[in-house]
């Protein structure tokens, strides 16, 4: 929050610039003060709480500098700005600030409102005082003090305002009327300003304009959902609350078309679905797939992808907390039955369709990093795409693939099967054709690589393997029908590898003949170790090899004499002198002896 306060004093003097009298009179740029307020306090990520708490602490800094104070911290008296009041465009903008802070709390009551339903009342009422704030900055605005372009600025902004509440309460010709007159003042606005005012004007229509579409679909207008849809193409691969707010329109339609679907047929099983969640999901699905065939870029690709594995991974939740509800109804009724339900298969159709758009999604993100390959890199310093990051794109196809063929319900259906390995096949060839990660990151295949540092046979030997895969899918392609209708090219693919192979091995002809052949009277085949040799020379490859003949090894067994063995045999002929005298005598004794010692006589 401190960082929001000195946020906002930071902003104070660029917004007097824009609300200074004009020559014609009073004039305030609403939407631009809108726009700037908005993108810089919470609006940006959707924070609109962040932004209502701007709105009430600008509101009491006018008021403190205008002395428009409402009573005292005891007691509060409503005052109202009057026309009379009308010398300082601030009483204008004081307006426009509370307007836009009952706005922002109804927006934040409307996302609060997704898990308490109750909090709908609030938002309503809210929104009627954000549009009695408008209709009181319009009446303002009609004095002769403000100039015209306030004057319609103020207009379209009532007629938003008012909009929104008749939107909210579905009342969808009255809110079509207001957000039509809305659009058709900034268009004009936009045609009359300048280019910077305009595109802000132009923005403006185009927020507006799904709310419209959808107005019209529940007027009766069916081909509005197709324009709800082009227009989230025209997005771009940009968020924001533009996408938002087409995302959640698109799917408000959809759950009203949801209530007359209630089965879905797939690999010849027709299987009901009474999950409301996947009801939606399933009716979107031909809609998102013809959105992502018409996407103009592939990073408008990639985020439709994304959008739809998020709604496919959502749904699939759902359905796995029913499965559990089931599967303990099931325990309790002592049901055993080896036929999968309609519940267990639903969820491997949802499955397979996450997993089948994983597999196209990675396709596109590998084209799309592969033509980021061919470009050359201007900036070394700058890490750019790697070769790696390409074979974990095809490592993700092949393990989305062989968890296709696991899918519950369909072990025994062998077409099924057929059709899952023979696309691993169509994959393979091409994850054999991707670029080696230890070698130039401009060169797009294992063989290619191979091929720059002149490994002939290695690249050789690779192109066989693509060529095996690619015609083995061909051969077992013909027994199955539209097998190979969403996968890439093999024939395409084929006719590739046998160019490069054939360019292969006349490049590796010519590099035999371009080779310096060394003369002939170097060449001398010699065995002998170069320690031997020193007073010679000749060319001997085998010296810079791995294995240079520098000494033998191991050297040949030479004879050298034995070292003599030394016996002592003299101590058994040495004659030692004798040593009687020095040797102590025992001494005979008896009893007088022993009476000679007890009374110390022998001592």
């Amino acid at each position: 929050m401190a960082s929001d306060k000195q946020t906002e004093g930071k902003i104070v003097p660029m917004d007097e610039n824009k609300e200074n009298a004009t020559e014609d009179g009073i004039g305030l740029e609403i939407l631009q003060i809108i726009k700037d307020s908005q993108q810089q306090h919470g609006l940006r990520h959707g924070d609109y709480q962040r932004y209502r708490g701007y709105c009430s602490r600008r509101l009491r800094r006018l008021r403190k500098t205008l002395g428009f104070k409402c009573g005292n911290r005891h007691k509060f008296t409503g005052k109202k700005v009057t026309v009379e009041m009308l010398s300082d465009n601030r009483y204008l903008l004081l307006v426009l600030m509370e307007a836009e802070r009952a706005w922002s709390y109804a927006m934040q009551l409307k996302q609060e409102a997704n898990t308490e339903p109750r909090k709908r009342f609030h938002l309503l009422s809210r929104l009627r005082k954000a549009a009695k704030h408008g209709e009181r900055l319009e009446k303002l605005c009609e004095s002769p003090r403000v100039d015209a372009k306030t004057k319609l600025e103020a207009q379209a902004y009532t007629s938003y305002l008012s909009g929104m509440v008749r939107f909210e309460l579905q009342e969808w010709k009255a809110a079509t009327e207001a957000f039509n007159k809305c659009k058709t003042i900034y268009e004009k606005l936009a045609s009359a300003f300048t280019e910077e005012l305009a595109v802000l004007y132009h923005q403006r229509v185009e927020e507006i304009s799904p709310n419209i579409r959808y107005c019209a679909y529940n007027i009766g207008d069916q081909n509005a959902m197709n324009e709800l849809m082009q227009m989230r193409l025209s997005a771009g691969g940009g968020g924001g609350m533009m996408a938002e707010k087409l995302e959640a329109l698109i799917t408000q339609t959809r759950a009203k078309q949801a209530a007359t679907m209630s089965e879905v047929e797939w690999r010849g099983r027709t299987v009901p679905v009474k999950i409301d969640k996947a009801r939606i999901f399933l009716l979107g699905l031909g809609d998102n797939e013809a959105a992502i065939a018409q996407a103009a870029n592939e990073e408008t690709k990639e985020r439709l992808y994304e959008t739809l594995l998020a709604e496919c991974r959502d749904t699939i939740q759902a359905v796995r907390e029913e499965l559990k509800t089931e599967a303990k109804q099931r325990e309790r009724s002592d049901e055993a039955s080896g036929k999968v339900s309609n519940l267990q298969f639903l969820h491997s159709y949802l499955t397979y369709i996450k997993l089948w758009t994983v597999v196209k999604r990675n396709e596109s993100m590998a084209h799309m990093l592969q033509a980021k390959l061919k470009e050359p890199q201007t900036d070394e310093n700058k890490r750019g795409p790697r070769p790696q990051d390409l074979i974990r794109l095809y490592d993700i196809i092949l393990q989305s693939l062989a968890e296709l063929s696991t899918l519950q319900g369909l072990e025994e259906d062998h077409t099924f099967q057929k059709e899952v390995a023979l696309k691993m096949l169509v994959y393979k060839a091409y994850r054999s054709s991707l670029t080696s990660p230890s070698l130039s990151p401009r060169c797009f295949f294992i063989a290619q690589s191979y091929v720059l540092v002149k490994k002939w046979s290695e690249a050789l030997v690779l192109y066989e393997r693509v060529l095996k895969y690619a015609k083995e899918v061909q051969s077992k392609a013909k027994s199955l029908n539209n097998s190979l209708k969403d996968l890439p090219d093999v024939q395409e693919l084929i006719t590739e590898v046998n160019a490069e192979k054939y360019s292969l091995q006349a490049a590796a002809i010519l590099d035999t003949e371009d080779a310096p052949e060394a003369p002939s009277q170097q060449k001398v085949k010699d065995n002998t170790p170069l320690c031997e040799r020193l007073d010679n020379f000749h060319l001997d490859p085998t010296l810079v090899g791995k294995q240079p003949n520098l000494v033998q090894f191991p050297p040949d067994f030479q004879p050298i004499p034995c070292k003599p063995l030394f016996f002592d045999l003299a101590l058994n002929h040495v004659a030692f002198p004798p040593l009687d005298d020095k040797v102590e005598q025992k001494g005979k004794g008896g009893l007088t002896g022993y009476i000679k010692g007890i009374f110390g006589f022998g001592s």
